[in-house]
Parts: structure tokens; sequence; C-alpha cells
């Protein structure tokens, strides 16, 4: 009886995000959001040269929505993304000054992608 209590509980847990995955999603899709702008800007500066940054910048996009896919629901993920992506460009004086997001997604986002655990472990401590 108890394994079978142990077993529906696991089955709902694994449904629901926890505090610390639904903090850690909101700053990887904010991450996701800011690259696929910048990615964005720069496809359409129709600059042949910065083709390959567009490229990496709209892969980092491509993999902190996988990512965030791991801990939350498709339809949240996209719903958040969205948003996201919405505030940040409500952010900015016009669509091709990136300069405020740069600053502030740049470096944090780099170092989500590159150690996401690290950063989940920080939500996890700090909703604790």
């Amino acid at each position: 009886m108890m394994s079978m209590w142990v077993m529906s509980s696991t089955a709902v847990q694994a449904k629901q995000a926890s505090d610390a995955e639904v903090a850690f999603n909101k700053e990887v899709l904010e991450c996701a959001a800011y690259y696929e702008i910048a990615s964005d800007a720069i496809a359409n500066m129709n600059a042949p040269q910065m083709a390959a940054v567009g490229e990496r910048l709209k892969q980092s996009s491509q993999q902190a929505v996988t990512l965030a896919k791991q801990y939350q629901a498709e339809a949240d993920v996209e719903k958040v993304l969205a948003s996201q992506k919405q505030a940040q460009l409500d952010s900015l004086p016009n669509n091709k000054a990136l300069g405020r997001l740069m600053g502030k997604y740049k470096e944090p986002c780099k170092s989500l992608l590159a150690e996401p655990q690290k950063r989940l472990d920080y939500w996890i401590m700090a909703t604790m």
C-alpha cells in the first residue's frame, strides 16, 4: 500500500514544477528571449559578416528553451517565453538598441547555459 502512494506521489511530482524549477526556468527563458531578440536584430541588419553570430545566438535560444522544457510543461515554457520576450522588447528604446539587454543578460546567460545545474542548485537553496 505504501509503495503505491510513493509511486503516485512521484508521478504527480514529475508533472508539477517545484518553486526552484519555476524560478530557474524564468531565468532560462529570460535568456532565451534575449538570445531570440539579439538574433532577430542581427538578421534584420542584413550584414553577412554577422550571420555566424546571429546563428550562435539563435542556437543559444533553442538550447535555453530545450533546457526549460526539462522542468516545465511545453505550454508553460512557451507562455513564459512570449511574456519575457515582450517585456524585453518593451524595455528597449527601439528594436536596434540592444546595449541595455546585452549589459543585463550577456554574461549571466552565458554562465547559466554553461553550467545550468549550478544555477538550479542556487534556486533550490534560495526557495527552501
